[in-house]
């Protein structure tokens, strides 16, 4: 830490200016290293245009906080004693949670970007109240927590994805429909239920699978694209120009929530003819199997992925009904994406969710309507694609968006064991 009487010396401008040029070359050289791996302080030096001394003391200062370690020699060629190599810390992780209507979806993992934890857990969001639901997240937060601590990782943060409009600043969800949920305080409702001085996220579900997709998916790296969560009701995170589109106030990416058809069936969000009701998980159910529709007073909802599996074995039966209503939700996915092409040009829509599942089914169809209705059709050159990250890419993100936090401002975590991201948001 910073010693505060050595601060306060000189200048009111200058041990503010110190400290954020510190804190500066610290992200600069955990950056370097997560960029290019393990790396001696000579050679990070020499990449950074960093004093050899300062190096050493910014790399001293990251093993103080675990953010680094030590490994064998490196040996760069030259002349002299090999330097030893400075890699990112495994001590150290993150948790992202995903809540939804029929799951629970939960990703752990290390600063070296090592997947620790990563499950999906049957969740009847439909049939319990906000407090419960709280409850239950809570619940799932702490033992996933503890399954990270158990596995020699250290969490400092933890983000919880919603699909709705969400105050990230607040960690506040202002509307989600489909979990019936309106002004929630999500992060401050978990502070109180978990270890102090864990840092707390909530973002939408489809920004942070669109961010985990940009980053580890399948088209990584993609610097404009579109993500569609493909749920019980459809979320989409934009990127454009490698850069997460949020919105005036954080809440764009409702795509779901597009009107499509003008006096069309009613939607979880108050209005009507809306996308999801065109596209959504509960839609393919009701029209491709009826008997297991969402809703019905039967008992708990089974896993989204136990529904996709039935769908799957009747498509393979050639069962004609499931097939035309897998075609039809085809069609409107590439009547949706085509408003999307217009709108944000992306290279690539990539299919999340149940979309991913049946995408060998979805894609013909909706590709094919895509290129009908776009107006810059095949001069736009955007296709659809299935994402290879499942349930669990919402979650994914989360568990991202800490580690970025940790890159970003390494002084935040603790220097003492175990190490937290200061504050609570």
């Amino acid at each position: 830490m910073v010693n505060k009487e050595r601060a306060g010396a000189g200048s009111a401008e200058e041990p503010t200016d110190q400290l954020a040029l510190r804190r500066t070359n610290l992200t600069r050289t955990l950056r370097h290293i997560r960029t290019n791996g393990p790396r001696s302080r000579a050679a990070i030096a020499a990449a950074t245009g960093l004093h050899k001394a300062t190096v050493s003391s910014l790399v001293d200062e990251l093993l103080a906080r675990r953010l680094v370690r030590e490994i064998g020699a490196e040996y760069s060629g030259g002349a002299g004693r090999p330097g030893r190599g400075i890699a990112l810390s495994p001590e150290v992780g993150a948790v992202g949670i995903e809540i939804n209507v029929d799951y629970l979806a939960v990703h752990g993992s290390d600063l070296t970007g090592r997947t620790v934890i990563e499950k999906r857990i049957s969740f009847d969001a439909m049939h319990r109240d906000v407090e419960r639901c709280l409850d239950d997240l809570t619940e799932a937060a702490r033992r996933s927590l503890a399954e990270l601590v158990r596995r020699g990782v250290t969490p400092v943060g933890l983000t919880v994805a919603v699909p709705g409009l969400v105050d990230v600043a607040r960690g506040v969800v202002v509307l989600a429909p489909n979990l019936g949920w309106r002004d929630v305080p999500v992060a401050a409702r978990l502070a109180h239920g978990l270890a102090p001085g864990l840092w707390i996220g909530v973002d939408n579900d489809a920004n942070l699978a669109a961010l985990a997709e940009y980053t580890w998916g399948v088209a990584a790296g993609t610097d404009d694209l579109v993500y569609l969560t493909g749920e019980v009701g459809v979320g989409g995170g934009v990127i454009v120009n490698g850069r997460l589109l949020r919105g005036a106030d954080g809440f764009s990416g409702e795509v779901g929530h597009l009107p499509v058809e003008p006096g069309g069936d009613p939607c979880g969000c108050g209005r009507v003819g809306c996308w999801e009701t065109k596209v959504g998980l509960a839609e393919l159910v009701r029209r491709a199997t009826p008997d297991a529709a969402y809703g019905l007073e039967d008992g708990p909802i089974p896993d989204p992925q136990e529904r996709i599996a039935e769908i799957s074995r009747r498509l393979a039966a050639d069962d004609r009904a499931v097939a035309d209503a897998v075609a039809e939700v085809g069609r409107w996915l590439g009547h949706g994406g085509a408003i999307l092409v217009n709108l944000f040009n992306p290279r690539v829509i990539v299919l999340g969710g149940y979309f991913a599942e049946l995408a060998d089914h979805l894609i013909p169809s909706a590709q094919a309507n895509l290129a009908r209705l776009a107006v810059a059709s095949t001069a736009a050159r955007c296709h659809f694609v299935a994402s290879h990250l499942g349930f669990t890419a919402a979650a994914r993100g989360g568990a991202g968006v800490v580690v970025e936090r940790m890159i970003e401002d390494p002084t935040a975590v603790s220097l003492t064991a175990p190490p937290r991201l200061a504050g609570v948001r």
